[in-house]
C-alpha cells in the first residue's frame, strides 16, 4: 500500500466557508437517465467551437461524432444516446448573461444503442500519436471547470515536463462530484493518470486531496498498485478555500510558485482533474467519448440530494425534477458552487461538459449580499487573497477605470475565487469589479490591435499613393519636356506662315486677275490652327512650365495677330470675288491650279455626314426603346443634319460651276466603265473580289474613324489620322463605283 507523503506547504490567504458537502455524499452516484431531448452546444470548452458533421434528420448512434474539432484548441461533440437530429439552431446555453449559441438538438429513440467500439486493453503498445488522436477525437476536456481540451494540455514536449499533478481537492462548498468519483471509480482515475504520465514521460505523479475526504483518500490509496507506488504520491493537506486553484495547489504540493503571467508548464508541471483522468481512461481504453459527467445536485430546495452521472445536453429542469426539486422554495439556480458559480436565468438550458454542480439554495440558506457600502480599509481582503494581490487598491483603480495601473497590480493573476468579497464587511462585490476591469483591458487591447492593423493598412496605402504620385510626376515632367520641344519645333515651323499669308494678301491687293479664295481660306485655317495650338500650349504651361508663361503668351499674341491679318485678307478677297467676272476668273484659276475642294472631295464629305447621321438615328431609336432621355442625341442629330445640308449645297454648287467635261463624277463613271470593259475582257478583279475589297476597306475606314474619335477625346493631334481617313475614303468610293458599274 502506498504511503501518504506529509510534506506540504501552507496556502497563503484563503478562507473557511461552511462546506455543506455531507448533504450530497450520503448516497452512491445515480445512474443516468434519457431525457426528452438533448441540446449539445458546439462550444462547451475553451477554444474554437466544433464543426458540425451531421444534418437535420440524420439517425445517429450513441457515441457517434456529431461535431469535429476545429483548430488546435477545440473539442469534439458526440451523441450521448441514439436518436435523430431534430435541429441545428441557436439555443440558450448556461451562461450568466443568458446568451444563446449554435447547438445540435438530438431526439432520443430510447434504444441507447452504441456505435461500434474498438477497446485498447493493450494501449501501451499503441503509438503515442495514435493515443493523442484518440483523446482528441473523444472530446475530452478538463472537468474541473476550465474546460481546456485535454489532448492539447498533454501535448507539451516531454523534455519540458517532470511532474503530473492530479487535482482531487474540490475545495468549493457544496460540490462533491470529484469526491464521489474518487470513492467509486478510483481505479479508472489511476489508470487514466498512468496514461497521462506515460504520454508526458514523467517519473512523478502528485495527487492532492483535502483532508475532509477520508473515504476518497482511502479509495485512491488502495487503487495505486505497488508497481506505481514510487511514482504516484498522494498528498493530503488541511481544508482551506481556494486550495483547489491550479497555481495554489502547485504551491501546496511542491512549494513552487508559478510566476505572474506564466503557466505551470514553465515549472515543468502539468495539472489535471481526477474526473478528467477517469474520462481519459474511458476514451483510450474503452473507446468511449466524453458523453456524460458526474454532477452534484444540492441545495435546500432539492428533495433528493446527491450526485448523478448525467448525459451531456440534458436540460437542467429535467435533471432537477428527477431530484424532486421544490421550485417554490428555490431562490435561484446556480451552476457551480456558491463562491465561483454563476446564477442562471433559465432552468431549461442544458448540462454541458463543465457542469459539475447544480445548486438550488433557499433565500435563508444562501442570502443575497447586502447593498454595497464604502470601503473601510480594514485589510481583510488582502489577508484572504490566495494570490498575494492587493484587492483594495485594485478596487480603486477599477472604479476609476485606471486600467494601466490596474493591470500593473497583476490583475490577471486574480483567479476570481471570491475570497476577498466573502470577508468584506462592506459587502463590496470585489470580484465583479475585477471582472469588469479584465473585460475593459481586453477590449482596449482588441481596439489597440485593431488600430495597429488599420495603421499598417494606412501606411501601406500611403506608400502606394506616394509611389503612384512619383510615377505620375515623372510622366508629367516627360510630357512637359516633350511639349517644350514640340513648342520650339512649332515655333520654327510657324515662321513660314507669315510669308504664306503675306503672299496671299499681296495677291489680293495687287492682282488684277482672279482671286485665289482657296489659298486665303487655307491661310486662315492654318493661322487658326496655330492659335489653337498656342492656346493649348499656354494651358499646359500653366501646370508644367509656369515660369515661362510670358513667352507662351507672347507667342499666342503673335499668332492671333497673324490670324486677324489672314481673316482681313479673306474678307477683302471674297468682296472682290463677288463680281461675276472675278468669279469666272477665280473658277478658271482654281481649275488650272487645282486649288479648292474637288467634286470627289465634296461627295466624300456628304457620304461621311450621311453615315454619321445614320449612326445617330440608330442610337436615337435605341434610346427611345429604352425610355432614356434623348434630348442630347436629338441636338446632335440636328447639328449633323445641318452639316449634311451644307455639304450637299457645296457639292451641288461645285457640280454646277464645273464644266461637264471636267466633271469628276463623269471621270469616275468613265473610269468605272473602263474597268468594266477590262473585266469583260478578262482583265481586272471580279465582282466577288471587289465586294471583298469594299468590305475590307469599309472595315479599315471604321477603325480609322474610331481611332480619330479617341484621339480627339484625348486632345491629341489628329491631322495625320484625318489624312489617312480621307485617303481611305477616296479608295473606298472608287471601289464602290467600280463595283456598281460591274453589277450593272
Amino acid at each position: 500500500m502506498n504511503a501518504i507523503a506529509k510534506q506540504v506547504w501552507a496556502l497563503p490567504g484563503g478562507i473557511h466557508p461552511p462546506e455543506n458537502k455531507h448533504q450530497s455524499t450520503a448516497s452512491a452516484i445515480a445512474e443516468p437517465f434519457i431525457p426528452t431531448e438533448l441540446v449539445l452546444p458546439l462550444s462547451q470548452h475553451i477554444g474554437s467551437p466544433s464543426k458540425v458533421v451531421v444534418a437535420v434528420g440524420d439517425a445517429v448512434l450513441k457515441g457517434q461524432l456529431l461535431a469535429e474539432c476545429q483548430g488546435n484548441v477545440s473539442a469534439a461533440v458526440h451523441a450521448p444516446t441514439s436518436g435523430v437530429i431534430s435541429a441545428i439552431e441557436n439555443r440558450a446555453i448556461p451562461h450568466a448573461s443568458g446568451m444563446s449559441a449554435m447547438a445540435i438538438v438530438l431526439k432520443p429513440d430510447g434504444k441507447d444503442q452504441w456505435r461500434e467500439r474498438q477497446p485498447w486493453q493493450n494501449w501501451r503498445d499503441m503509438p503515442r500519436d495514435d493515443i493523442f488522436a484518440r483523446i482528441a477525437a473523444a472530446g475530452v476536456i478538463g472537468l474541473g471547470g476550465a474546460g481546456f481540451p485535454t489532448a492539447t494540455k498533454l501535448g507539451f514536449d516531454p523534455e519540458r515536463i517532470n511532474t503530473l499533478v492530479l487535482n482531487g481537492t474540490e475545495c468549493e462548498p457544496y460540490i462533491t462530484a470529484d469526491d464521489m468519483i474518487m470513492r467509486e471509480r478510483a481505479d479508472e482515475i489511476i489508470a487514466g493518470a498512468q496514461i497521462m504520465a506515460d504520454l508526458l514521460q514523467v517519473e512523478r505523479v502528485l495527487i492532492g486531496i483535502e483532508d475532509n475526504k477520508p473515504e476518497a483518500i482511502a479509495a485512491m490509496q488502495a487503487a495505486i498498485p505497488d508497481s506505481l507506488a514510487a511514482r504516484f504520491i498522494i498528498k493530503t493537506f488541511a481544508t482551506k478555500y481556494p486550495s483547489g486553484g491550479e497555481k495554489q495547489l502547485i504551491w501546496i504540493l511542491t512549494g513552487q510558485e508559478v510566476p505572474s503571467g506564466r503557466i505551470p508548464a514553465d515549472l515543468g508541471i502539468v495539472c489535471q482533474n481526477v474526473g478528467t483522468a477517469a474520462a481519459l481512461y474511458r476514451a483510450v481504453v474503452q473507446d468511449e467519448p466524453l458523453i456524460s459527467r458526474i454532477t452534484t445536485v444540492t441545495g435546500d430546495a432539492v428533495g433528493q440530494l446527491g450526485n448523478r452521472e448525467v448525459l451531456i445536453g440534458t436540460p437542467m429542469n429535467e435533471l432537477l425534477e428527477a431530484h424532486n426539486v421544490d421550485w417554490q422554495k428555490a431562490d435561484r439556480l446556480v451552476m457551480g458552487g456558491p463562491m465561483m458559480g454563476v446564477a442562471l436565468a433559465d432552468a431549461k438550458v442544458p448540462v454541458i461538459k463543465t457542469t459539475n454542480c447544480l445548486l438550488l439554495p433557499t433565500r435563508k440558506e444562501l442570502p443575497l449580499a447586502g447593498p454595497e457600502m464604502p470601503c473601510i480599509r480594514c485589510g481583510h481582503c488582502e489577508q484572504a487573497c490566495p494570490a498575494g494581490l492587493l484587492p483594495q487598491q485594485m478596487l480603486f483603480y477599477a472604479k476609476n477605470k485606471e486600467l494601466e495601473r490596474l493591470e500593473q497590480q497583476n490583475l490577471f493573476d486574480c483567479i476570481e475565487c471570491g475570497a476577498c468579497a466573502y470577508v468584506c464587511p462592506s459587502d463590496i462585490p470585489l470580484v465583479q469589479y475585477y471582472r469588469f476591469g479584465k473585460g475593459e483591458i481586453r477590449r482596449e487591447q482588441a481596439e489597440h490591435e485593431k488600430s495597429e492593423r488599420a495603421k499598417a493598412r494606412f501606411e501601406a496605402r500611403q506608400a502606394r499613393l506616394e509611389a503612384e504620385k512619383a510615377e505620375k510626376e515623372a510622366k508629367r515632367q516627360a510630357r512637359a519636356e516633350a511639349a517644350r520641344k514640340a513648342a520650339e519645333a512649332k515655333k520654327k515651323e510657324g515662321s513660314a506662315a507669315p510669308a504664306a499669308i503675306a503672299k496671299a494678301t499681296s495677291k489680293v491687293a495687287a492682282q488684277s486677275g482672279p482671286i485665289d479664295i482657296a489659298a486665303l481660306e487655307k491661310a486662315v485655317a492654318s493661322a487658326q490652327a496655330k492659335v489653337d495650338q498656342a492656346i493649348v500650349k499656354l494651358n499646359e504651361a500653366k501646370e508644367t512650365d509656369p515660369g515661362n508663361l510670358p513667352a507662351y503668351e507672347r507667342a499666342l499674341g503673335k499668332f492671333e495677330e497673324k490670324l486677324a491679318k489672314a481673316k482681313t485678307a479673306l474678307t477683302e478677297g471674297k468682296a472682290k470675288a463677288d463680281d461675276p467676272v472675278e468669279r469666272a476668273k477665280r473658277q478658271a484659276a482654281a481649275k488650272a491650279a487645282g486649288v479648292g475642294p474637288s467634286v470627289a472631295d465634296l461627295e466624300k464629305k456628304v457620304a461621311t455626314q450621311r453615315q454619321r447621321l445614320q449612326k445617330i438615328a440608330e442610337k436615337l431609336k435605341a434610346a427611345q426603346d429604352n425610355g432614356d432621355d434623348t434630348s442630347a442625341i436629338e441636338k446632335g442629330m440636328q447639328a449633323t443634319q445641318a452639316r449634311l445640308n451644307k455639304a450637299q449645297a457645296e457639292l451641288d454648287k461645285a457640280k454646277a460651276e464645273q464644266a461637264p467635261a471636267d466633271d469628276v463624277g463623269a471621270k469616275a463613271i468613265a473610269a468605272a466603265k473602263e474597268a468594266a470593259a477590262k473585266r469583260a475582257a478578262g482583265i481586272g478583279p471580279s465582282a466577288d473580289e471587289l465586294r471583298g475589297k469594299v468590305a475590307k476597306q469599309q472595315e479599315r475606314l471604321a477603325k480609322i474613324e474610331q481611332k480619330l474619335a479617341d484621339a480627339q477625346a484625348a486632345g491629341e493631334d489628329v491631322s495625320a489620322i484625318e489624312k489617312g481617313r480621307d485617303a481611305t475614303a477616296k479608295r473606298l468610293e472608287k471601289m464602290q463605283a467600280e463595283l456598281a458599274q460591274l453589277e450593272e
